[in-house]
């Protein structure tokens, strides 16, 4: 305690209170007793009054260094609590740093490593808790939450070595991801198709043979590859390869539709600045984005020759993206094509490639596209448009204009609800799978002066309605349609270089339920029913049930 003017003071040390008191309350005494009379004038010898001094002089020096003992202890607590202060402030500012990576891995069981540490609740007891003691179970507390904080991290480091492990390495020092599908489709068809397991037209069945097949195969299986390359004049380069198994057959083996050939279908390179793109290489037809989703068709996109617009070709194209208020965007499109329309190869050798009738004109195919999108209910809502022209040479100076003009839509109907789909009207488009795959027709004998060449006009498209009943469960409903000019097949019927058969319009219908228990994991049943009539009237109608099993990585 300490005297000022009669008031006693608190120390601002509550640990040592009882001590203060108690050696002010001894030199107290002792200042008392020395003006007390002389212990001689009593009969008390001086010795006696001297050995009694010196205790209390060796007691109150054992107390000095008590109360200097504890003042310490009580300095070094402070400054072990604010260097552990310091400590977690530090851990948690690293902590809410976003990773460093580009990809997020979440646990479930770590606590989130943006989540802010609580502070320590102060003490709700009535009594006065020393210092010490509040330091100890602050430190204790603190201790119990780095821990935790420490197991995190821990956790989240296993997660990126197990990512580190899976990346594919290359020869140079660029990242490149491999992805694909294994897939497995078990079929069973109901009359006849052009190709028994992925059927793109129906046709008659023959006499003597059965109405009825089934069959399994995994040649949709894809295997891809991108490259994610330097960054060159600001942009980002990449590149990606798409394989699949359905490039033919192997013939000299037993049992050979099942040792699919390896085919090409997309290989292509990318410069992505923040609004343009340039893209080179084969990729898919940009004027034509969409298609039906099915698993039962990957190796031709479903209605591939009832409506739906299709080619993996060589291509050089632009994009530039406007972004404009409310979440809009224009995104603009213009390229050139390889001139492809679809005619077998010429060559009696399959390793040789002859220039086709629209690579003889001397000029590429040219395309443009212009779309608009805006989120609507979680998805995009967009609409575009695009045209497409080629000039073909179909030889003895016999030149065809083919063009096309094309629109595409996605709407948003419910949050869970959507219809997409496409309308094309052209002239010689058998090259992107129109007219039921055929561009002219022939008057006559194609290698003569006389002949004459016309294209063959056709209209189609098709559109489909996704209902996502779940995250896992998604239903897809979608009907397609191609017409050809049936007054101009019937009017060239009778040339035998128009090579039959000749088909007027095809129309397609199918629906799909898809189950994903798994990102990585899907199950699909489909229904498919192709109805075909060629150009006098003949229908022929058969139906496909596919059911599909599908691990990717």
């Amino acid at each position: 305690m300490v005297w000022r003017g009669g008031c006693v003071k608190r120390s601002r040390f509550p640990g040592v209170h009882s001590t203060s008191t108690a050696v002010a309350v001894v030199l107290l005494g002792l200042s008392c007793w020395a003006q007390a009379p002389s212990p001689s004038a009593q009969g008390t010898p001086n010795d006696a009054l001297a050995s009694v001094v010196r205790d209390l002089q060796s007691e109150v020096r054992q107390l000095q260094s008590a109360l200097q003992e504890v003042r310490s202890e009580a300095a070094q607590s402070r400054l072990e609590m604010q260097a552990l202060r310091k400590e977690l402030q530090e851990t948690r500012h690293l902590l809410q740093q976003p990773p460093a990576r580009g990809d997020v891995y979440r646990t479930s069981s770590a606590t989130p490593l943006t989540q802010t540490v609580p502070e320590a609740e102060p003490s709700t007891r009535a009594d006065t808790t020393p210092d010490a003691a509040s330091a100890t179970d602050t430190a204790a507390t603190s201790n119990d939450r780095l821990q935790k904080l420490e197991e995190s991290v821990q956790l989240l480091n296993a997660k990126v070595d197990d990512q580190y492990q899976t990346k594919v390495e290359s020869a140079s020092k660029y990242r490149m991801r491999l992805s694909g599908i294994v897939l497995m489709n078990l079929f069973g068809n109901h009359g006849a198709f052009d190709n028994q397991d992925i059927p793109s037209f129906s046709s008659a069945v023959a006499p003597g043979d059965p109405s009825h097949n089934v069959g399994a195969t995994l040649r949709q299986s894809q295997i891809g590859l991108e490259v994610f390359g330097p960054t060159v004049w600001n942009a980002r380069t990449s590149a990606n390869v798409q394989l699949d198994f359905a490039g033919g057959f192997n013939t000299t083996a037993n049992n050979g539709v099942d040792f699919g050939l390896v085919r090409l279908q997309t290989a292509s390179m990318r410069l992505d600045w923040d609004h343009t793109s340039v893209v080179a290489g084969q990729d898919s037809l940009f004027i034509s984005p969409l298609s039906p989703t099915s698993f039962a068709s990957l190796a031709v996109p479903a209605l591939g020759s009832a409506g739906n617009l299709w080619a993996w070709t060589p291509q050089l194209r632009v994009e530039h993206r406007f972004d404009l208020p409310h979440e809009q965007t224009i995104t603009l499109q213009g390229g050139i094509l390889d001139n492809l329309d679809w005619e077998p190869n010429p060559s009696n050798d399959p390793s040789l490639r002859a220039p086709q009738a629209g690579e003889r004109s001397g000029q590429p195919a040219y395309a443009l596209r212009s779309a608009w999108s805006h989120p609507l209910f979680g998805q995009s809502l967009s609409f575009g448009g695009a045209a497409y022209y080629s000039r073909q040479d179909w030889g003895w100076v016999h030149s065809v204009e083919g063009w096309a003009a094309l629109a595409d839509w996605q709407i948003p109907l419910a949050p869970r609800l959507a219809l997409t789909g496409e309308f094309y009207d052209g002239d010689a488009v058998g090259g992107l799978g129109g007219g039921v795959g055929r561009s002219v027709l022939f008057s006559g004998d194609p290698g003569s002066p006389y002949s004459h060449v016309t294209a063959l006009d056709s209209i189609g498209g098709w559109s489909q309605l996704k209902f996502r009943a779940t995250s896992k469960v998604e239903f897809n409903g979608a009907f397609g349609v191609d017409n050809a000019s049936a007054a101009a097949l019937r009017e060239y019927a009778a040339i035998p270089a128009n090579f039959a058969p000749l088909l007027a319009r095809n129309r397609g219908t199918l629906g799909n339920i898809i189950y994903r228990p798994r990102s990585d994991l899907l199950f699909s049943a489909e229904f498919r029913r192709l109805r075909t009539n060629d150009a006098f009237g003949a229908t022929s109608m058969s139906d496909q049930i596919n059911l599909s099993m599908g691990v990717l990585f």
